[in-house]
């Protein structure tokens, strides 16, 4: 049976953002294929995929390798999630269903509910699908797309703290929730911004591990 790209393509970028393929790594397409037991045309695929995405770059002489973006690239990307979900949930507010307000107001309420018993690694998750469904909510698969990559970019290079007063977070999604309730853009905006700037203090740079090629030894 023959495995779809796509699922290559998830399976290659999850080791990429876990380091299991640590930047500047070499990625060969036949020990790609025997990595994942695939064939090499899929991972092929994959790989065109991933250097669009820009998890994966083509050196002379070395072929695809995992990139090794600068720290000026990963600032960038925190700063275009500032602009981006911000108008996400703007979008929100207009574009929402009943089913995507009842899956936010359940997560707001397990969110209060785990931030009462201090349950940090739960409210890592709840906190992953507020923000996964609130891009949804804003019915623009475009602007979901590249909400998306970026949640991959920035878990990839960054390491992000747990918040010191999640009671204060999952205050600020209630709002934001309520904002998108009463279909008021202005204010959900304003509120995600606010939200959005105040996260990206708790996000430190991780510590690139050392490159190795698909054989096992070090660059």
């Amino acid at each position: 049976m023959r495995i779809p790209a796509h699922s290559v393509c998830t399976a290659i970028r999850d080791d990429i953002v876990s380091g299991a393929l640590p930047r500047g790594s070499r990625l060969t397409e036949e020990l790609l294929a025997r990595r994942y037991g695939v064939s090499r045309v899929p991972v092929r695929e994959a790989l065109r995929t991933l250097q669009a995405e820009g998890f994966v770059t083509t050196r002379r002489h070395a072929g695809a390798c995992v990139a090794e973006p600068t720290a000026q690239e990963a600032a960038d990307l925190l700063e275009m999630r500032t602009l981006l979900e911000p108008l996400g949930a703007a979008r929100a507010a207009v574009r929402r269903t009943e089913a995507h307000l009842k899956v936010l107001r359940g997560l707001v309420r397990l969110g209060q509910d785990r931030a009462g018993r201090a349950d940090g690694e739960d409210l890592t998750s709840l906190t992953g699908w507020f923000h996964e469904t609130l891009a949804q909510a804003s019915g623009s698969p475009g602007l979901i797309t590249l909400l998306a990559q970026l949640k991959h970019k920035i878990a990839w290079m960054y390491v992000v703290e747990r918040p010191a007063r999640p009671a204060e977070t999952w205050a600020e999604h209630g709002a934001i929730v309520d904002a998108v309730t009463r279909r008021d853009a202005d204010r959900a905006r304003a509120l995600t911004a606010r939200h959005a700037e105040r996260a990206v203090a708790a996000h430190r740079m991780r510590i690139p591990q050392q490159a190795v090629n698909m054989t096992g030894g070090r660059n």
